[in-house]
């Protein structure tokens, strides 16, 4: 079912939105504030563990989350919900560590992973309602579903940041950003797919393709599941050598980003070729539609993507004293980027539509997923710290 209200277009929408400040609602303002204060909080408390380029990022990110929040309400809402949940979990444990399984609070819904085990309950239970959506054309298992995977979002998030405190609970030498192993980084792609589908579903106002977008979210889900039920992932550890470098705290989200993009758009992809073979008639977004969003994901995938991979060029150029050395990781990054490169290529310049693209698509997502997992799994290098 299509979304009982209609949106003007959004670019349009933001630019009004950001060049009207004053018309700023009460509740886009107090978050702002919040932002302010917790950022310089932040530098005041803990400036002294920051060095220049922590504290960059940090400056930098204050108008940036202000543009984002203030352009999508419903990311401002699950920022502020998730913050005010992560200091709950901050004000539960009390300094101390062991609390986690002792606190009610703390065990059964704010630690760090008993919140991203909620993630993954309601990312399943997501999945499902969108697909009983689609079967049976239900408008209330569709939005149920969205609702599903807000509430995902907000625990997936509030487990990362509640994570982070707990890895500084640990020791000051242990604490870091949770962006540095498997299991952490699949959180991560977790949260990004699904804030992106969240933002692609007001974006086109259309909830039919919370059916395929999800099952990829739950995929990675029941691997993060599988990884810490059997290689006990979720436990933190201290940082290694190579990962303590303000490069990782940039470099990972961009990279994953771009991941969360690329599988985007292969499931779009599925949904266009199911569209194209007359399956599901009826039930699917027009055709149009599904290749103007197939290309824009692909299209900010690709942009965060190099951006990832000039970054990473420049953390092996300070920790190994080359730029490049034609490690498995680094030569399957170049394969996804050419691979992307040729298909926004062949669509812009080419003018090539249709059953290719969507089919290159989904094909790209086998690459992608080689590239994360699969030298992880078969192949050793520079990048070995990320094996299974």
């Amino acid at each position: 079912m299509e979304l009982t209200h209609t949106n003007p277009d959004p670019h349009t929408q933001v630019r009004q939105h950001l060049l009207s400040p004053l018309r700023r609602s009460s509740l886009d303002w107090l978050a702002l504030l919040a932002l302010v204060g917790g950022a310089l909080y932040a530098l005041t408390t803990y400036g002294a563990f920051m060095d220049v380029y922590e504290k960059g990022i940090l400056i930098v990110a204050v108008p940036v989350v202000t543009v984002l929040m203030w352009s999508w309400s419903g990311l401002r809402n699950l920022l502020a919900l998730a913050a005010t949940l992560a200091l709950l979990a901050i004000g539960f444990y009390h300094g101390d560590l062991a609390r986690a399984n002792s606190a009610f609070f703390l065990k059964f819904i704010l630690s760090s992973q008993t919140a991203i085990g909620w993630m993954c309950f309601l990312f399943f239970m997501a999945t499902a309602s969108y697909w009983l959506g689609l079967a049976t054309r239900s408008a209330f298992a569709e939005k149920t579903g969205t609702v599903l995977t807000w509430s995902a979002l907000c625990m997936g998030l509030t487990g990362m940041l509640v994570r982070w405190y707990e890895s500084y609970l640990i020791g000051t030498d242990v604490g870091h950003i949770p962006v540095s192993n498997l299991y952490e980084v699949f959180v991560l792609f977790c949260l990004i797919t699904g804030l992106f589908y969240l933002y692609y579903e007001r974006r086109y106002a259309t909830r039919r393709l919370g059916a395929f977008i999800l099952p990829v979210i739950a995929a990675a889900v029941g691997f993060l599941m599988w990884y810490a039920l059997t290689r006990d992932a979720q436990e933190i550890q201290p940082l290694i050598p190579a990962l303590q470098s303000y490069w990782m705290k940039i470099h990972v989200p961009a990279n994953f980003i771009g991941y969360g993009s690329f599988a985007l758009s292969a499931m779009v992809g599925v949904a266009w070729i199911m569209g194209d073979k007359g399956m599901l008639t009826g039930r699917l977004p027009p055709q149009d539609l599904l290749e103007d969003l197939m290309y824009r994901a692909i299209a900010i995938g690709f942009a965060f993507f190099t951006v990832a991979t000039i970054l990473g060029a420049l953390w092996a150029a300070e920790a190994w004293g080359t730029y490049w050395q034609w490690d498995p990781k680094e030569t399957w990054a170049l394969i996804v980027w050419l691979n992307y490169a040729a298909w926004l290529h062949m669509r812009l310049t080419k003018g090539l539509r249709g059953p290719i693209l969507a089919w290159w698509a989904v094909v790209g997502l086998v690459v992608v997923t080689f590239a994360f997992l699969g030298v992880n799994m078969f192949l050793s290098g520079l990048h070995s710290y990320g094996s299974l």
